[in-house]
């Protein structure tokens, strides 16, 4: 019980805590307008064409925090209080989605290589939620710990690749709001006294990365320390 408090639990925690703190940051910062009034479509814009880019299509999408930029289609897209706002928060996420748009027309290495792994990550990412399950089915109720056994090692495979994913978003997220916030000051949409609030904002939403790696790699030591005690059983 107590090592899955710390592999699953505690990571659990501080996802929901993590989740908790970036729409507190942002529910605050939403909430200070900047005193350019420039929107976040602008801003990303400004971001965008100084760095040279000007292929990149800026569109409003619904929901809230769905801003994304896709460097498959250049598409950088923001939530429509990010689209039209003028709020330190709205400027933040805006930028670093912009952010991201300057990483794909540089060549950031770690953006490249988080596209290439993309396709195999989507494949197996279904084996990684459900492996656990499916092998505790199999071996406990079925009776099944050959077929059990060869789920689980297919869970982990699939819970390392998902893992590493997360592992190579972290400095692609953290360089992307590096460029954000240095752009943002260096074409003086913002005021360097104003940047708290971006920094609030944006620090809060990487923390949801880090806690997305802490809780894959929770799972991944699970899963093999339960591999391992299903492979010793079967060795008795």
């Amino acid at each position: 019980m107590m090592i899955w408090f710390i592999l699953i639990g505690i990571p659990m925690i501080f996802g929901l805590y993590a989740q908790m703190r970036v729409m507190s940051a942002y529910n605050k910062n939403v909430q200070i307008p900047s005193r350019g009034r420039i929107t976040g479509r602008e801003a990303a814009e400004a971001v965008m064409h100084r760095a040279g880019i000007h292929d990149v299509e800026i569109v409003e999408v619904p929901g809230h925090l769905t801003d994304h930029y896709n460097p498959m289609t250049k598409r950088l897209a923001l939530s429509s209080e990010n689209y039209h706002g003028t709020s330190l928060a709205a400027l933040g996420v805006s930028a670093h989605e912009a952010g991201h748009a300057i990483q794909h027309k540089v060549g950031y290495s770690m953006m490249k290589f988080r596209q290439v792994i993309v396709p195999a990550v989507q494949f197996v990412s279904p084996m990684a939620n459900y492996g656990l399950l499916i092998a505790i089915l199999l071996i406990g109720l079925l009776g099944a710990k050959v077929l059990g056994l060869l789920v689980l090692q297919l869970a982990a495979i699939a819970l390392a690749a998902v893992t590493f994913f997360h592992l190579v978003t972290l400095p692609v997220e953290f360089d992307a709001s590096r460029r954000a916030k240095l752009e943002l000051v260096n074409l003086g949409i913002l005021d360097r006294d104003e940047m708290p609030g971006v920094e609030d904002t944006l620090g809060a939403a990487a923390l949801t990365y880090v806690a997305a790696f802490v809780a894959s790699l929770g799972s991944l030591l699970h899963v093999l320390m339960i591999l391992g005690g299903v492979s010793r059983s079967n060795d008795d």
